[in-house]
């Protein structure tokens, strides 16, 4: 029988792996974003830039350093993952994987990561835990896609931890898992893009507003730390009474005939509200 490898040894075998994949997981999913925005911003599009603010070089430089950080932060919590799947702690999923249990295993898992952003998102706006874990995310006021992974390393943390949570509960299909990881990093790029990227009328519709859009996300970096709270979805947020009162609103105008939201920032000292 083979002797499972020790946390050192899976270390020296996947460090690196790892913090490439997760490295380029940011830098594809944030750049097919960011290049979205640059052609769509030479077009009449251009006109849904949500705020009148720009983000500046050192905002980029800022939160493109805090993202490399963050990716080597979920590398080093990712190695003792590896080690406890491979020590029969985790367990991986065996089975036959159908479309159906495909499309049942992913919604379960966008579901579940849903609320967890939500709760530990409104969770670090508490006096207690927000300079410490969610302030440096707030230092951006005007996102972009590339304040994806812009997080102190608690928060970072905190982000990682739904995986071996939701692994140790309900061992998913390895595909599943890549797919949900792929379209985390892409929503996540998509609500930090500073430019509105769903169609006119989203926010209103009647099945499409459950859905959360780039405005949805911008509201709470630019005009309100104490409104919307989710990713994904806006359920949280509508059933918590917590989503802005003037998103709709403002979603609409953005997407409208107007030039340029008229949207009021929010000073740094703002940042000290909270949930």
């Amino acid at each position: 029988m083979n002797t499972p490898p020790s946390l050192l040894e899976v270390v020296q075998a996947d460090f690196l792996h790892s913090f490439m994949f997760d490295m380029g997981r940011y830098l594809i999913g944030a750049g097919l974003i960011a290049a979205a925005v640059w052609l769509l911003s030479r077009t009449s599009w251009a006109a849904r830039k949500i705020q009148r603010r720009r983000a500046s070089r050192a905002d980029f430089t800022r939160e493109f350093s805090a993202s490399v950080r963050t990716v080597l932060v979920f590398t080093v919590l990712a190695m003792p993952m590896v080690w406890a799947f491979q020590h029969g702690y985790l367990h991986q999923w065996s089975g036959t994987l159908t479309p159906l249990s495909y499309t049942l295993y992913l919604a379960a898992i966008l579901l579940a990561h849903d609320s967890w952003f939500y709760w530990t998102h409104r969770a670090m706006h508490l006096p207690a835990l927000y300079r410490s874990f969610h302030r440096f995310h707030h230092l951006t006021i005007t996102p972009t896609a590339w304040t994806a992974y812009s997080f102190a390393i608690p928060e970072a943390a905190v982000s990682f931890l739904f995986m071996p949570v939701w692994l140790a509960l309900v061992p998913t299909p390895n595909p599943v898992v890549f797919t949900f990881l792929a379209l985390m990093i892409l929503r996540n790029a998509m609500g930090h893009a500073g430019l509105e990227l769903h169609p006119r009328g989203w926010a209103g519709h009647p099945l499409l507003k459950w859905i959360s859009t780039t405005t949805h996300h911008d509201m709470h970096h630019g005009s309100s730390y104490n409104h919307n709270y989710g990713f994904y979805f806006t359920w949280w947020d509508k059933l918590m009474g917590t989503e802005h009162p003037d998103y709709v609103a403002t979603f609409d105008r953005v997407t409208g005939a107007r030039a340029v939201a008229d949207q009021p920032l929010t000073t740094s000292a703002s940042c000290q509200t909270t949930a």
